[in-house]
């Protein structure tokens, strides 16, 4: 059962305060109850917003610790606001975008949050193409003078893979070789 908000209603009425973004982190991070890492005791507390003392051993666990939210000086609402914006958005989200709709006044942290997020979004062990893949390449950059084709000095050479009825896989190739596009093939 998928368990997130489909609307922003739905999601506003869920996470609107920070408790509840927390007992939802705590859910996820420890989802048959709190278990210490150190000493594996079922009994903790809180002792600070985000940190849990084991009863048996006083070991602190951090329910932040190994996510995106680690030692975040901002509010977790935000962070679930930017979560549920970028995942619901259909054309992909810009850190001056994101700025704008979260109220940032920096557009370095939304460029560091944007990234945050689009790293925890890969999945680690994600799976090879196969079957039929369709694999071209584009060049992305403006228009060079005098300069025509293959022949270019500042564009990024962009390749894209895509099973047929999968997902595309997209990869910024540094060399334009085609021992380097033939890896680029094999695209995960």
């Amino acid at each position: 059962m998928e368990d997130y908000p489909r609307t922003l209603s739905e999601f506003e009425a869920r996470f609107s305060k920070e408790e509840a973004c927390l007992d939802y982190l705590f859910q996820l991070r420890f989802p048959d109850g709190y278990l210490c890492p150190r000493c594996g005791h079922t009994k903790g507390w809180r002792v600070r917003r985000t940190l849990i003392e084991c009863a048996s051993c006083s070991y602190q666990t951090s329910i932040t610790a190994g996510t995106i939210f680690h030692r975040t000086r901002k509010p977790l609402t935000m962070w679930f606001r930017l979560i549920w914006w970028v995942t619901s958005l259909k054309t992909g989200a810009s850190a001056l975008g994101m700025q704008r709709v979260l109220g940032l006044t920096s557009y370095k942290t939304a460029w560091t949050w944007l990234h945050k997020l689009r790293r925890a979004m890969v999945r680690p062990g994600r799976d090879s193409l196969f079957g039929r893949v369709e694999v071209d390449e584009t060049y992305l950059g403006a228009s060079e003078e005098g300069l025509r084709g293959r022949k270019t000095e500042k564009k990024a050479l962009i390749v894209i893979a895509h099973r047929k009825m999968g997902r595309p896989s997209v990869e910024y190739a540094c060399e334009e070789s085609k021992m380097h596009l033939r890896t680029a093939s094999n695209l995960s």
